[in-house]
């Protein structure tokens, strides 16, 4: 995860502490991301890589874990990459 992810990401998890980094394994339901904000954190992370996260990743697993949306954030850009 880079710092880009994580500043997309932090101001939609109101229980994570500023403090604290947001790690892979983190469970972004507990820090208080709610389906509403994830859509609100989809666009927001395609703004910001310039790549579309398909509808199929668009799922629970996805949402579970910081690690899980990070890793469809990277495999959209390299898909995107892939087409330019």
């Amino acid at each position: 995860m880079d710092e880009q992810f994580t500043a997309v990401l932090r101001p939609h998890l109101p229980y994570l502490p500023n403090d604290r980094e947001l790690a892979p394994g983190d469970g972004l339901r507990e820090l208080g991301l709610n389906s509403m904000q994830a859509i609100e954190v989809l666009f927001a992370l395609e703004d910001a890589y310039g790549a579309a996260i398909p509808d199929d990743k668009l799922n629970d697993h996805t949402f579970e874990t910081a690690g899980n949306l990070w890793e469809v954030v990277e495999q959209s850009r390299e898909k995107a990459g892939e087409l330019r």
